[in-house]
């Protein structure tokens, strides 16, 4: 284990998580909020002095650097910027407990949307920028943005790679191309050109600029979390159905544009997971439409609700523009369906992944076929190529851990006492980075009233669903540290 590379690369981090706290202060000043401003330059301070620290004692840090070593510096990165990045929360009396404000900063970077804020808009402008902003970093990963922005693609020896691979959503990930860093600009200017766009078009429909910057952040991390107590109920038709587009786009494989902007139109057209996306989304919406049926005043309005809670939850967003606890059973099933299936790989949205999904399904398929012709030689392709047996082992190992954690987490946090449903939908919202469940975290709840042992063990299932499980295994892990 490299070790003076992985607190070099942990002090850099927290040096961006300073910086990126700056436009919250600025709020506090323009607000004159005197305890908003103090707690986040306060915790500018900690982030300041950590990083400083510990940039000092690693600055001369080796550059042997193996796929290990990128799993632990992804995980411990994520766990050390959430430790800190909550206690503007705590300072500034937001969220005066610390394992609350942990949850929620947690929740915001990992782009869940589960909060423990009963009133969201009794919280400062500055605290409430910080809590969506914190879903926009979270969304392509800050390893990928310090990526971007410092020179550490172009000095490394190949371990950019291991951080990407570790940090990126999916059961493969890839470079666009040669050069890593230049990868890392390329998938950074398209989320924010797409971020931008969202903010035009929210602002085109008479949102506040504020509220479309947040919610923009929100939509672009696919994180949820929402300025107002009714999530997105207030705001108009137009806004809701433009929030529905752009959560759908954000949970689009990057890859898939990047083939536009190449002008590689046919290989968009034929991209499998795509495909099966598109397909599950529209079935859910049509499904959903056909079991509401009169639920709503008209055939626009509950369209309208189902595209956009389809698309919510597919992509694991968590926006709300209805109660969707008090749809029919068939309705409610679909969206925990949703849940697991989740968006594309190498988009920001949360889940198990469709391109997972489909290895899984093609995998089942092809052992059902050795079953029959066991003379004949069976392979699994993916978008007309063959998928490594690698790859293949390595879905079924993650659908492994999946089961064994949902059920793990299912039974510790049923010790609270909530009906069966409720702990499901909480696990499967806090794992999937989905952000509201059902029953008593519904959409109309929150996640408040679960114990502290409980919250531990959400916020571990957020931050392993957000980072593919294996990283926060590894920590887990004797051999990690072993020194053989």
């Amino acid at each position: 284990m490299n070790y003076k590379m992985l607190g070099k690369l942990i002090s850099q981090i927290l040096f961006v998580e300073a910086i990126l706290m700056l436009p919250s202060v600025l709020l506090g000043i323009i607000d004159k909020d005197r305890k908003t401003t103090m707690g986040f330059l306060v915790s500018i301070g900690i982030l300041i002095l950590t990083a400083g620290i510990l940039y000092a004692v690693c600055r001369n840090a080796g550059k042997r650097f193996y796929a290990k070593d990128g799993l632990v510096t992804v995980a411990l990165s994520w766990i050390v910027m959430s430790i800190i990045g909550c206690l503007p929360f705590c300072i500034s009396g937001a969220i005066p407990n610390y394992i609350d404000a942990l949850f929620e900063i947690v929740s915001g970077f990992t782009t869940t949307g589960a909060s423990i804020m009963p009133a969201v808009e009794d919280a400062s402008r500055g605290v409430i920028y910080w809590r969506s902003f914190s879903h926009w970093i979270g969304g392509m990963g800050v390893l990928v943005l310090l990526l971007a922005v410092s020179s550490i693609g172009d000095k490394s020896k190949g371990f950019t790679m291991h951080l990407l691979r570790a940090e990126s959503p999916g059961p493969d990930v890839g470079k666009l191309v040669p050069r890593m860093k230049k990868t890392a600009n390329i998938l950074y200017m398209m989320y924010l050109v797409l971020t931008l766009l969202d903010i035009i078009f929210l602002l085109a429909g008479g949102m506040p600029l504020f509220d479309s910057l947040c919610t923009a952040f929100g939509t672009a991390g696919t994180g949820g979390f929402g300025i107002k107590n009714d999530s997105m109920a207030g705001y108009s038709p137009y806004i809701q159905n433009v929030c529905t587009i752009f959560m759908f786009l954000f949970g689009v494989n990057f890859s898939c544009y990047y083939l536009i902007i190449l002008k590689r139109i046919k290989a968009v057209f034929l991209d499998e997971e795509l495909r099966f996306y598109i397909i599950a989304a529209v079935g859910s919406t049509v499904l959903i439409v056909w079991d509401l049926r009169g639920f709503y005043g008209s055939l626009g309005e509950t369209i309208r609700h189902a595209a956009f809670q389809v698309s919510s939850i597919m992509t694991t967003t968590g926006f709300a523009t209805t109660d969707f606890d008090l749809w029919p059973s068939f309705s409610k099933s679909i969206l925990l369906c949703l849940m697991v299936i989740g968006a594309c790989a190498g988009s920001t949205g949360g889940g198990m992944k469709c391109g997972r999904i489909l290895l899984l399904l093609k995998g089942l398929r092809r052992n059902i076929r050795q079953i029959l012709h066991p003379e004949k030689v069976q392979v699994v392709r993916n978008n007309g190529k063959t998928v490594d047996e690698k790859i293949l082992a390595n879905t079924n190992a993650y659908l492994a851990a999946y089961v064994v954690i949902l059920i793990i987490s299912f039974c510790v946090i049923s010790l609270d006492g909530f009906g069966i449903t409720t702990n499901l939908s909480a696990v499967l919202a806090c794992f999937n980075n989905i952000g509201p469940g059902l029953e008593a975290v519904g959409p109309t709840c929150n996640f408040s009233s679960y114990s502290v042992l409980s919250k531990l063990v959400l916020i571990g299932d957020m931050l392993a669903g957000r980072l593919e499980i294996f990283p926060m295994l590894i920590l887990l892990s004797r051999s990690t540290w072993s020194r053989r």
